[in-house]
């Protein structure tokens, strides 16, 4: 996404790409650099250090790297973006992934990979983990081992006033034209079962639009082009609240099984993965943890124990 926070603009025009994510920079008044310098939350991060004993469980190949590297979609804030410099990640994923570093021993790099080729990525070894907002599906299991590290959920988003009265919590979605990310679990999953609803209803089913990234998908909401866009609610919270054009709805997605869990992801059966859950669960003993959530107005979203998942 390239961006630029001093160029924050009141609309959106057809040839942005979503200046409301460009609108503000980290959250709660800190700086939009990824280790929370100058703040509160970065005096909690920056306290982080190298677990022994999460060390001990790091694969002998990375310890000799020095480094690993961490696929992300950079594309959507306030989890995985771009900074000011259209160059630097920011993010709660990207400063997640650097504290797992610091707990690690080692250092973290961020590879911006689209969303749909991220598996295959970390299947193919180019990558050594992800976090860009994944949940542990069955179908993400059969090639991932998964580590839960927050809470996430799914909303609507419409322009001002909800002109077409959509909602998640009725049938109201039926027959509209609804955007959602490609690879995403509201593509896959929650968007077909509403659709099924409808159909079982005798209504007409959910007009599915499938776009590589938020930042089109609300570019085509407010030029009309879709009467919705539905997705993780942290992104588009933060959208709407830098773009009064916007409106987020209520409630959120109800599942019909499963959990709002967000997890990390390696290649199945890696080396890699223990070591990952303990450090994730050592973030979450200290302060750090609750810190960078708040930096980026996800706080509600902590959880107190992270699970590995094959």
């Amino acid at each position: 996404m390239k961006l630029s926070r001093r160029a924050c603009v009141a609309a959106l025009a057809p040839t942005l790409l979503l200046s409301v994510a460009a609108c503000g920079g980290a959250s709660s008044g800190s700086s939009s650099s990824s280790d929370g310098s100058g703040s509160a939350h970065g005096s909690a991060m920056s306290q982080v250090k190298a677990d022994p004993h999460v060390a001990k469980l790091v694969p002998a190949d990375v310890k000799k790297r020095g480094s690993i590297t961490m696929a992300a979609d950079l594309h959507y804030p306030p989890t995985s973006f771009l900074a000011d410099d259209n160059k630097t990640p920011v993010g709660f994923n990207v400063d997640f992934a650097k504290l797992l570093g610091k707990e690690l021993g080692v250092s973290v790099e961020t590879k911006n990979v689209s969303f749909d080729n991220v598996i295959p990525g970390l299947a193919a070894g180019r990558y050594d983990f992800t976090a860009t907002d994944m949940s542990a599906t069955p179908e993400r299991l059969k090639v991932l081992d998964m580590i839960t590290y927050w809470s996430d959920g799914s909303s609507l988003m419409v322009t001002k006033g909800n002109p077409f009265h959509l909602s998640l919590g009725d049938q109201s979605t039926c027959g509209h034209k609804i955007a959602v990310m490609s690879g995403t679990t509201q593509q896959e999953t929650y968007l077909p079962e509403i659709s099924k609803g409808c159909e079982a209803a005798g209504k007409k089913a959910v007009d599915q639009v499938v776009l590589p990234n938020v930042q089109g998908a609300l570019t085509q909401l407010s030029s009309q082009r879709v009467d919705g866009v539905f997705y993780d609610t942290p992104s588009l919270a933060w959208a709407a609240k830098q773009q009064p054009r916007f409106q987020l709805l209520s409630p959120q997605y109800q599942k019909k099984s499963g959990n709002d869990l967000v997890a990390l992801g390696v290649k199945k059966d890696s080396s890699l993965a223990p070591a990952l859950h303990a450090a994730t669960q050592a973030l979450m003993a200290g302060p750090a943890y609750q810190a960078v959530l708040d930096k980026w107005r996800l706080g509600a979203g902590a959880i107190s124990t992270s699970k590995l998942l094959k």
